[in-house]
């Protein structure tokens, strides 16, 4: 079969810029409802209130509200920070004696106590505990049955395929000879749970960038414009150390995914661009227009 690619001429063009444009522009100034708290949790260890409240003008949150917590200043893109873990151990395959302590220095141990899970990404969890106190309405009323869902956040595959409890868990612990997650966080994490708690596992899936968002729970009814929410927070997870901040996000989905400000601005950038390139082509053609193929225009070597 002969090949076939379509012919670039000016119109064509114009039209892909000027579409892109019209596509990528809206899209990026589309927004959905988002809260953020930075001020009563920024810094600091012990108990605070926040309540925040949705914005008249942004409409009512759409189940799944996704509630999440922000970190700043926190790399966990370190390469040191990645490999500190032992893959082996977190899917309860290895004894703990026969733990490599190559692959989890410097927390491997404490003292002659053996750390499980060991490594810098398993004994730095987000520890902070937020429950969700209610919901008032706008009009005063507060809403029913609308708890902060803290199970099926993490991603069933890393459930299903990197996490596991050590077989004979339950009668085996190595006790006084080993601290294990329950014991290190034991207001996240319970024993029975262990590495397959939720909150360790999308701990685990370390970020790209320093300052990002993991999900805590969700809540699943729909929250009236104006309403307003109150979270307890348990401020166990200090920030001072790494010089950052921590805040407290609440939003929810739509067709593009969830609340994320680069990437409107990227698809508002692009769009621009692409539209700028279009009307510029536009001119072009109206003012100095080109036939394709026109003969006036080749040029013969004189012989």
């Amino acid at each position: 079969m002969k090949s076939w690619q379509p012919l670039l001429d000016p119109k064509w063009v114009i039209g892909v810029y000027l579409l892109i444009g019209a596509a990528f522009i809206p899209t990026g100034e589309s927004s959905v409802p988002c809260i953020v708290c930075a001020a009563a949790v920024a810094s600091g260890v012990g108990t605070c209130q926040i309540v925040m409240k949705v914005p008249d003008d942004k409409g009512d949150l759409e189940p799944p509200v996704l509630v999440h917590y922000e970190l700043y200043n926190f790399y966990q893109n370190y390469r040191k920070y990645t490999t500190s873990k032992d893959v082996y151990q977190l899917l309860g395959s290895l004894t703990q004696d026969a733990v490599s302590a190559s692959d989890c220095e410097p927390l491997n141990k404490i003292g002659e106590v053996k750390i499980n899970p060991c490594g810098l990404i398993a004994n730095t969890l987000f520890n902070d505990v937020i429950t969700l106190e209610s919901i008032v309405g706008p009009d005063g009323v507060v809403i029913e049955n609308a708890p902060l869902v803290e199970s099926g956040i993490a991603w069933q595959s890393d459930l299903e395929w990197k996490y596991k409890q050590p077989n004979g868990f339950r009668s085996e612990q190595y006790d006084n000879t080993t601290q294990y997650l329950y014991e290190t966080y034991p207001m996240v994490v319970n024993p029975l749970e262990g590495v397959t708690n939720e909150h360790f596992v999308v701990w685990m899936r370390t970020a790209a960038l320093p300052h990002f968002r993991k999900l805590y729970g969700y809540i699943e009814q729909t929250i009236p414009a104006g309403s307003t929410l109150t979270f307890n927070v348990m401020a166990n997870f200090a920030v001072e150390r790494s010089e950052g901040a921590k805040a407290l996000v609440v939003s929810n989905t739509y067709i593009f995914g969830g609340q994320n400000p680069w990437l409107g601005n990227l698809f508002i950038i692009v769009g621009g661009i692409a539209a700028g390139l279009g009307l510029l082509f536009l001119a072009k053609e109206l003012i100095a227009p080109r036939k394709i193929a026109d003969k006036r225009y080749l040029r013969y070597k004189e012989e």
